[in-house]
């Protein structure tokens, strides 16, 4: 059983837990002690054994469903799987410290992303792991002190201590969630005019121009039109273009699907409010490696570009268009000035749609089919609400209103982003916990 020793400098009083074994488990000091000491680990320190080669320890493949088990398994199970990811961050620090390994840059960079990647999961997990000491050290306070003041501040520690591992729980079990391999990617973007005649196509004008505007606020990112279809009154039948820029998948995801607009068009003499449609889909850019296509599956023309870019884009053959035969999908590009140019864009654009073909395809062969994305661009398939006479954008995917519509459309839309990323972690757990 510990015993306390006590101690008076001024108004300070002081405590020093010892236990039998002459070891201190606490030092306490201040109003209800300074913060207890964190025990030592042993942990092998980079450098510490220069003579030992160092070696690569391999996480093993663990399934994320800790948490679809009995409470205590799935808390030994999550702290397993914490453990392992840890060893591996400091293992990827000696390797990255290895003079071998140093000369060889593809190593380098591999190791260097991996750990980059575990770092907040694992400064998370050594929070959390402090904070269960410090809160275990506080409560064995209650049974060994007798003073009513010093009792209501350890009380009072606890409160706080056991409200920061609750959260910092709750960020762990997040951080397990498995990532999105997509998230990384540059993005496709298409947006095609609905149901509502030339006022979809104005709408989906003025979506672009919101998307572009959040590309503008992000800073480094970058914003290039692929091909563009107008109507004769500023409208888009179609407008596909790409978007480059950290993580800029994991954040555009989100806006795929049916957007409906409520508003009086300015073509209407009568003042009746118009209900019309644009579909977008977001589709991950896609490396040439990450998809095989057959070129004899590829049916290539050119064509005369018919927008701006001089008489070097009008008098040349500079636009292409690429028919995929295996589907008779077609893609179309002639926003660069160069033929080889626009059929490296065509490309892109032919990969992501292929890739997201197969995806899909995937997902259903495992039972878990859904919807494709952009549906058939009827009114009722809508995935946000633009309801100009009441100011209103409303997500029906998350139930989120926000009135301020005109701030929206000057690419404002963090918060949903933020409230739909949010959303998707806890539905990523709840289907783990099924």
């Amino acid at each position: 059983m510990p015993w306390l020793r006590a101690s008076c400098n001024g108004n300070a009083l002081a405590f020093q837990a010892i236990d039998t074994g002459s070891i201190p488990v606490a030092r306490l000091s201040g109003p209800i002690a300074q913060r207890l000491e964190q025990p030592a680990h042993n942990r092998s320190v980079p450098g510490s054994n220069p003579g030992r080669p160092i070696r690569e320890t391999k996480l093993r493949p663990v399934s994320y469903g800790p948490f679809a088990i009995s409470a205590n398994q799935q808390g030994v199970e999550m702290l397993e799987r914490l453990d392992a990811l840890e060893a591996r961050f400091d293992n990827l620090a000696e390797l990255l410290a290895d003079p071998e390994i140093v000369q060889d840059y593809t190593k380098v960079v591999k190791y260097a992303k991996e750990r980059s990647d575990l770092a907040e999961t694992v400064e998370t997990y050594r929070r959390y792991r402090a904070v269960g000491e410090e809160l275990a050290e506080t409560e064995k306070l209650l049974d060994e002190v007798e003073d009513a003041e010093l009792l209501e501040m350890a009380r009072a520690e606890i409160k706080q201590l056991s409200a920061t591992k609750v959260t910092l729980r709750e960020r762990l079990k997040q951080l397990l969630v498995p990532k999105d391999p997509r998230d990384e990617k540059n993005v496709i973007i298409e947006i095609r005019a609905g149901a509502g005649g030339d006022e979809a196509g104005l709408f989906a004008a003025e979506l672009f121009r919101m998307y572009a505007r959040y590309v503008e606020r992000q800073g480094g990112w970058r914003l290039q039109i692929i091909s563009e279809n107008r109507t004769g009154i500023g409208g888009f039948k179609e407008v596909i273009f790409r978007v480059e820029g950290k993580r800029a998948f994991s954040q555009l995801k989100y806006e795929s699907g049916v957007h409906r607009v409520q508003r009086v068009p300015t073509t209407e003499s009568s003042g009746r409010i118009h209900t019309s449609t644009v579909t977008v889909a977001v589709l991950p850019e896609v490396e040439a490696v990450e998809i095989n296509i057959n070129p004899n599956d590829l049916e290539i023309g050119t064509y005369g570009a018919s927008g701006p870019g001089g008489q070097h884009m009008q008098k040349n053959d500079t636009a292409v268009r690429i028919i995929y035969k295996p589907t008779r999908m077609v893609v179309t590009c002639e926003s660069e000035r160069s033929l080889t140019q626009n059929k490296l864009q065509a490309m892109t654009v032919l990969r992501a749609r292929l890739y997201e073909i197969e995806r899909r395809e995937q997902e259903e062969a495992i039972g878990s089919a859904r919807r494709a994305q952009v549906g058939t661009g009827e009114r009722s398939e809508k995935i946000r609400t633009y309801n100009y006479p009441q100011n209103r954008v409303t997500d029906h995917r998350i139930g989120k209103s926000i009135y301020d519509l005109p701030s929206i459309m000057e690419g404002e839309i963090r918060e949903f982003i933020e409230a739909l990323t949010a959303d998707e972690q806890w539905r990523k757990l709840a289907a783990l916990g099924e």
